[in-house]
């Protein structure tokens, strides 16, 4: 794994998202989190799985600078592969927990939706959220539906729309976040939450969580196909491309001062 840290403990594993300083997104990182997941869903030994960042940042999101230097081929099997990513996640059948170790916009979040729970660090800088409007990518019926089944329609609807990034305290009033614990916390809260789930019955643990995701998983389209190429197109609209470059090349220019 080049973009992913594991920690097996006795009945689950904690995977750490660790590419380089804020764990942007690019498309290893999508199959490296697509195998490992399978992995643990297929192994009878592993009973659930926390996701965790790096301190400051659980995932800034997708890798615009790469993403931006993809040619058609490679943006085309980026978009599938997330998009499957995103769904594998959603029907993970395990207890799947997100320890949100700092910012998590845009695709940071995207991952953090499909989990069970997500405990998130205080402090007012760090924020959350779907903000695909804000920065020019098309965000797909699917992930507008896990934004509503945890915060609700009109609330998800409002924000979405804004391309709204949530503080921790919105997060949390909102029903995205369940708790903000102190950034080195953040792990250990997850853990504790993990244990005592697994002291219940797996498998009636399991059929519970089905039955709690069923009209959210029947809203899902399985496998993504109008949104793709809804996705794809609008990526390569000239003045999104330039709008694009725009955003690139300014949090590029923050870095350097």
């Amino acid at each position: 794994m080049n973009t992913l840290k594991l920690e097996k403990k006795q009945e689950y594993t904690i995977v750490q998202m660790h590419r380089g300083k804020v764990n942007a997104i690019d498309h290893e990182m999508v199959q490296e989190l697509r195998q490992v997941f399978r992995d643990i869903e297929n192994d009878e030994a592993v009973k659930g799985v926390i996701l965790s960042g790096q301190p400051h940042y659980f995932s800034a999101g997708l890798d615009l600078i790469e993403l931006f230097r993809y040619n058609e081929k490679q943006i085309n099997n980026f978009f599938r592969t997330f998009g499957a990513l995103y769904l594998e996640l959603a029907k993970f059948t395990k207890p799947f927990i997100s320890a949100i170790t700092g910012h998590a916009p845009a695709g940071g979040c995207v991952l953090a939706v499909t989990s069970d729970n997500r405990y998130m660090a205080e402090g007012e800088p760090y924020r959350i959220g779907l903000n695909e409007v804000a920065v020019n990518i098309q965000i797909s019926q699917n992930l507008t539906e896990a934004y509503a089944f945890w915060m609700g329609s009109g609330l998800a609807n409002r924000y979405i729309l804004e391309g709204k990034l949530l503080t921790g305290s919105e997060a949390v009033s909102g029903g995205l976040v369940d708790l903000l614990v102190p950034l080195d916390q953040v792990v250990d809260h997850a853990e504790m939450k993990m244990q005592h789930y697994l002291k219940t019955d797996q498998e009636i643990w399991v059929n519970t969580k089905r039955k709690l995701r069923k009209h959210w998983h029947n809203k899902l389209d399985p496998d993504g196909q109008s949104s793709f190429k809804e996705a794809v197109t609008l990526w390569w609209k000239p003045e999104i491309r330039a709008k694009m470059e725009a955003h690139i090349n300014s949090f590029s220019n923050k870095k350097k001062t």
